[in-house]
C-alpha cells in the first residue's frame, strides 16, 4: 500500500483537540514591500477539536466577530481543508472557539493570522499521521494567502524575510535587537488589502526601485545589529504614498511622528501605524504626538516582538505536546 493510500485510510482521532496560539504581524516596514514582516506580541487564540464528519461548530469573539463566517467560508476552517486535501487524509468534523485579540482590518495581519492558525490546527490534528515540516507549512499557508509576507512571520515569529524560488516560498528568520521597541497606532476604521493594493502603480521610477533597494538592506541593519538609523532605513517611495489618499488620517499620523524623529510607517495595507522606537521610553512620547497630530483617535498598543511565532499544541489528559 502508498503512502498517499495509506493517508486516505487514515483518520484523525474523535476529540482530539488542539490549542493555537498566532501573533499579529506587520509586513513592509516601509520599503521592505512584500517582503519584510514582523512578528508582534497580539495573540489570536484558538481550540480545535475533531468531530464526526460533517459536523461544523464555530464560536468566535474578540476583534471582528460579528463579522467573521460561522461556516465552511470561515479562513481557519478552510485553511485546515486545505491541509487536509494536501495531504490526502478525510477531513472531520471540526469545532472551532476562536478568541480574536489580532484587530482586524487594521494591517496587522489578521488574515494571515488564521491562515496560519489553520494550518497549525491541522498539523497538530494530524500528529502522527503525516508530518508537516516548517517548509510545508509555509507552502500551505502561502497558497491559501496568495504571499508569503505576513504568514511567515506568523508562523515562526520575529523578524522575516520572504521570497518566493523555484522550489517555492521561502523565508529567513531574523532576531531583532532588543533595543528596538514596537509601538502599534490603531484606528477605529478599517481599511481592505484589496483596495489598498489597487492604488499601486503597475511600474515605478527606476530610482524609487533602487532607493527602496538600498533602505530595506538598511533596514535589516538598523533591526538586527543599529536601531539608531531605524528612521533612514524605514524611509519608502514604492507603496505608502499611493496608498494616502485613501487613509489620509494614517498618513498625516506618519508625516507627524516622522517629523518629530520617530521611525513610522503605515503597518501592512493599513490603517494602522507601526512606530519603531530604540528604546521603550520614547514610544509615550510617541502616543503623545498621536493624541495631538489627527482628528482621530488612535488605539496604542506597547508591544514586543514576538520570538516563537504560532504554537500548537494538543490537549490530553496527563499529556501535552507542543511544537
Amino acid at each position: 500500500m502508498g503512502v498517499s493510500e495509506r493517508a486516505a485510510e487514515a483518520h484523525v482521532p474523535l476529540g482530539r483537540t488542539v490549542e493555537i496560539s498566532v501573533p499579529a504581524t506587520s509586513a513592509n516596514l516601509g520599503p521592505g514591500f512584500d517582503t519584510l514582516g514582523l512578528a508582534l506580541s497580539m495573540y489570536d487564540e484558538l481550540e480545535v477539536a475533531a468531530l464526526e464528519a460533517g459536523r461544523l461548530e464555530i464560536e468566535v469573539s474578540g476583534s471582528g466577530a460579528a463579522e467573521i463566517a460561522r461556516d465552511e467560508s470561515n479562513l481557519v476552517v478552510r485553511s485546515i481543508a486545505h491541509v487536509f486535501a494536501d495531504a490526502g487524509v478525510p477531513m472531520p468534523g471540526i469545532r472551532l472557539v476562536a478568541r480574536n485579540g489580532v484587530p482586524h482590518g487594521r494591517g496587522l495581519g489578521s488574515s494571515g493570522a488564521a491562515v496560519a492558525a489553520g494550518v497549525l490546527a491541522a498539523k497538530g490534528l494530524l500528529a502522527g499521521i503525516v508530518r508537516l515540516d516548517d517548509a510545508a507549512l509555509l507552502r500551505l499557508a502561502t497558497e491559501l494567502e496568495g504571499h508569503p509576507d505576513n504568514v511567515a512571520p506568523a508562523l515562526f515569529g520575529g523578524l522575516t524575510i520572504a521570497w518566493t524560488a523555484e522550489r517555492g516560498p521561502q523565508h529567513k528568520k531574523l532576531l531583532v535587537h532588543r533595543g528596538v521597541s514596537p509601538l502599534v497606532l490603531v484606528p477605529g476604521y478599517t481599511m481592505s488589502t484589496k483596495a489598498a493594493r489597487s492604488l499601486q502603480p503597475q511600474q515605478v521610477p527606476s530610482e524609487d526601485a533602487v532607493f527602496n533597494v538600498s533602505r530595506s538592506a538598511l533596514l535589516i541593519a538598523a533591526l538586527t545589529q543599529s536601531p539608531d538609523v531605524l528612521l533612514d532605513a524605514t524611509e519608502d517611495r514604492l507603496h505608502q504614498d499611493y496608498r494616502a489618499p485613501a487613509m489620509p488620517e494614517t498618513s498625516r499620523l506618519v508625516r507627524a511622528l516622522r517629523a518629530e524623529g520617530f521611525a513610522a510607517v503605515v503597518s501592512g495595507a493599513g490603517p494602522s501605524v507601526l512606530v519603531l522606537c530604540d528604546g521603550p521610553g520614547h514610544r509615550l512620547d510617541a502616543v503623545r504626538i498621536a493624541d495631538q497630530a489627527t482628528d482621530t483617535p488612535w488605539e496604542h498598543r506597547l508591544v514586543a516582538v514576538d520570538v516563537r511565532g504560532g504554537t500548537v499544541r494538543e490537549r490530553a489528559e496527563g499529556s501535552s505536546s507542543q511544537s
